[in-house]
């Protein structure tokens, strides 16, 4: 059984968690140590959600990071960084981070959500249709600082 559940404090699980996690979603970017995980579920913009397997012992199979914050037009609310653990995908992980996170984010006032994924991402960007996201007709610029 799949459970969500918002980290308040980031122990030794946690950060094995996204040791093994963190790869999984990016190669060009380290796990963040503990000291930054706290900082994120300490964070008033930030929320950190892990899924985790009932049937597994309870292990971190999964997690997000819903970022909100306040602008003259309203509450925006981001879904960012979510990671299945490869052998936990097709389980409904992802589906029950994404609706825990919506729940969230409607809860706080936010009147959307959004999130951005690469289009090699295939199942994820299935799911994210089938929750009911919609594609925008939009450009997403970034802009890189020098290392």
């Amino acid at each position: 059984m799949i459970s969500i559940t918002e980290v308040s404090d980031v122990d030794d699980n946690v950060v094995a968690a996204f040791e093994r996690l963190i790869p999984q979603l990016s190669k060009s970017n380290p796990p963040p140590p503990k000291a930054e995980l706290q900082a994120i579920a300490d964070s008033e913009a930030s929320t950190l959600l892990v899924a985790t397997d009932g049937d597994d012992g309870d292990k971190i199979v999964g997690s997000l990071t819903l970022a909100m914050f306040r602008i003259p037009t309203g509450l925006r609310a981001w879904i960012e960084d979510v990671v299945v653990d490869e052998a936990a995908r097709g389980k409904g992980v992802g589906r029950a981070l994404n609706d825990a996170a919506l729940e969230h984010a409607k809860t706080a006032g936010a009147r959307t959500v959004d999130l951005t994924s690469r289009p090699s991402r295939e199942a994820a960007n299935r799911l994210y249709q089938r929750i009911g996201f919609e594609q925008r007709d939009t450009n997403v610029y970034r802009y890189k600082f020098d290392a």
